[in-house]
């Protein structure tokens, strides 16, 4: 279909990074399979490309862009040859605005160069084990000290991606206890060094899909964290988490639609080359209205994802948009792939065929960053209902 979202750059940009997946990506993408993570130094490579710094402003080494396009294109390339970049997808996406918007002229001095060149890689702690989608129900708390110069940090948190290898991450704690008429007061942001006394990795959860991402359990006993590392205002974390989830959104929609495509892909090529009875799959009546189906599915989910990058650019992307984009591509991605792996056969179930992994990456995609019910709730208050 014709698209207007990308222009020579981007297309450069998908040349470069179609060329990088399978020079050092796709060779080494089993071991990192077998190995529930891609490896550390894989994270320095991506910063010598320049993709964690396209969206950081030049004075701190960055290209100094203000666009999610080029985090599409890397949808879509990652989706197309069936691998991931492991936690790298949260550094940018989900750590990196809170930097800019929050970060002072000091923390940003001290923070960026490292960001953009891998050296530290970012992630973001606001899911608890008994809090998800209810984040003013965490339980995480920072305390100034009675000198004023730390917080004392205690707690825990869990399904944190990226949380293995992370350097930094973006801690949500309470320092103050909620009002009785605002749950969601008394929350505030840190950018928590991983490397402080009392900070520890627990498990390094076993997941069904996503496994080259590496996702964690946390812990924080009596850490210190310097106020220097506290993230805009103490007390208004919720208002911040707020402001940044239509993004977040937008990347799981666009993403979902990316692997949907892929699907389509994997599976024309599959029953294209695969013989039943004396002749291809592909022959079969059934196979080319089960593809045209599907990719009918993904025309539509391409027009939703791509309208939702256009708002998003232009700073208009609503919380109920982002949601709607979300739930739709999301849904739309659990059909396809679903078909695209049953046109497969019993090979489709087979992890050394990319449609099965793509199956069981794609499932996460209804729940992490707000499930579906979540996202119809706040379409729904839109809607006045």
């Amino acid at each position: 279909m014709r698209r207007t979202v990308f222009n020579e750059d981007h297309e450069a940009f998908r040349e470069t990074i179609r060329a990088f997946i399978e020079a050092e990506v796709v060779p080494v993408y089993d071991e990192w399979f077998a190995a529930g993570q891609a490896p550390r130094d894989f994270y320095y490579k991506l910063g010598e490309l320049g993709i964690f710094g396209i969206n950081v402003p030049e004075e701190f080494g960055g290209a100094g862009l203000d666009t999610h396009k080029f985090e599409a294109v890397l949808y879509e390339e990652t989706s197309r040859a069936g691998v991931n970049f492991g936690g790298s997808g949260v550094h940018v996406l989900l750590a990196l605005p809170y930097i800019k918007m929050l970060a002072d002229d000091e923390q940003k001095k001290r923070y960026l160069p490292k960001f953009v060149s891998g050296e530290e890689m970012w992630a973001l702690a606001m899911t608890e084990p008994g809090t998800g989608s209810d984040v003013a129900g965490m339980k995480t708390t920072a305390k100034l000290s009675e000198d004023g110069t730390h917080y004392v940090l205690n707690g825990s948190k869990t399904f944190i991606t990226g949380g293995v290898h992370a350097d930094r991450v973006i801690v949500c704690a309470r320092t103050a206890a909620p009002r009785e008429d605002d749950r969601r007061f008394g929350i505030s942001l840190f950018a928590v060094d991983t490397k402080s006394e009392g900070y520890s990795i627990g498990r390094k959860l076993d997941k069904l899909g996503l496994r080259t991402s590496d996702t964690a359990e946390l812990a924080f006993v009596d850490v210190k964290v310097p106020v220097e590392d506290l993230l805009g205002e103490e007390g208004k974390g919720f208002y911040y988490l707020g402001h940044n989830l239509a993004s977040e959104r937008w990347g799981i929609a666009f993403g979902a639609y990316a692997q949907a495509a892929a699907a389509v892909r994997f599976a024309q090529q599959y029953v294209t080359d695969r013989t039943v009875f004396g002749k291809p799959v592909a022959h079969f009546q059934n196979t080319k209205f089960e593809l045209a189906a599907c990719q009918a599915e993904v025309d539509a989910a391409q027009a939703v994802a791509d309208r939702a990058l256009e708002a998003l650019d232009a700073g208009e992307l609503t919380p109920a948009e982002a949601a709607s984009a979300k739930l739709f591509c999301t849904e739309v991605a659990h059909r396809v792939i679903d078909r695209c792996l049953q046109l497969h056969g019993g090979y489709g179930y087979m992890n050394e065929y990319p449609i099965a992994r793509l199956y069981a990456d794609n499932r996460v995609n209804r729940i992490y960053g707000g499930t579906s019910e979540i996202m119809k709730s706040i379409i729904a208050k839109a809607m006045g209902l």
